[in-house]
């Protein structure tokens, strides 16, 4: 599975990247607007530190309008996602793009019938949202769970990509129903190395490593 980062800040991206567990990036422009900094400048930073798939976002809501921006983000580097939502203009959008060579991330996905119909449209991308499914009492990761089923029936290219990562727990659940991508904020990424079994134990080897006086190198 592999690991997008959801954020617009660099200095994240970067550890990410340096850990070597980063594939992409999905930003929004909530994301950009607590960043401060400008939209087009920060998607081109992070296009140059990331080799995979930056999601970048329209704004406008009609075809017209997105082919507009699409047009502009996806000259920005050749690994933009361009970011549509999961609406008749949307996807229409997302068809133009993706039969002109532009990966597309439809987003704002909450039904398997959605997901359907992004799958149809040639999204590249479809990013389900787990945690506000979850947040209304639904189980996000039933979603997912159909959703790999319907694809999987038709051979459906497009990836499935997790959004709304709230904990852990949505990482591995997601790993084990077989999603191709996940993205979650950085500090969802870090909580994946915690364990107290780990921290115990390097303690303990340090601590006994103390006792023998020696050093390595």
């Amino acid at each position: 599975m592999k690991f997008f980062a959801d954020t617009a800040e660099i200095s994240e991206i970067r550890e990410l990247a340096d850990q070597g567990l980063l594939d992409g990036v999905t930003t929004n422009p909530s994301l950009v607007q607590k960043s401060g900094r400008d939209f087009i400048e920060v998607v081109k930073e992070i296009a140059g530190i990331v080799k995979g798939p930056v999601s970048a976002e329209v704004v406008a809501l009609d075809h017209a309008g997105m082919m507009r921006e699409a047009e502009v983000l996806r000259k920005i580097a050749d690994n933009i996602a361009v970011k549509v939502p999961l609406t008749p203009d949307g996807l229409k959008t997302c068809q133009k793009l993706t039969s002109d060579g532009t990966m597309v991330n439809v987003t704002l996905c909450f039904s398997a019938a959605q997901a359907l119909l992004a799958a149809k449209a040639g999204a590249t991308f479809i990013s389900p949202f787990v945690g506000r499914l979850d947040d209304i009492g639904q189980n996000g990761m039933e979603l997912i769970a159909d959703v790999r089923q319907i694809y999987d029936q038709y051979d459906f290219e497009t990836q499935i990509l997790v959004a709304s990562v709230r904990h852990p727990m949505h990482v591995v659940e997601a790993a084990k129903l077989g999603a191709d991508v996940m993205t979650a904020p950085p500090k969802i990424i870090q909580q994946l190395f915690k364990h107290p079994l780990t921290d115990a134990g390097i303690k303990s080897f340090l601590a006994d490593w103390d006792k023998t006086g020696q050093k390595i190198g």
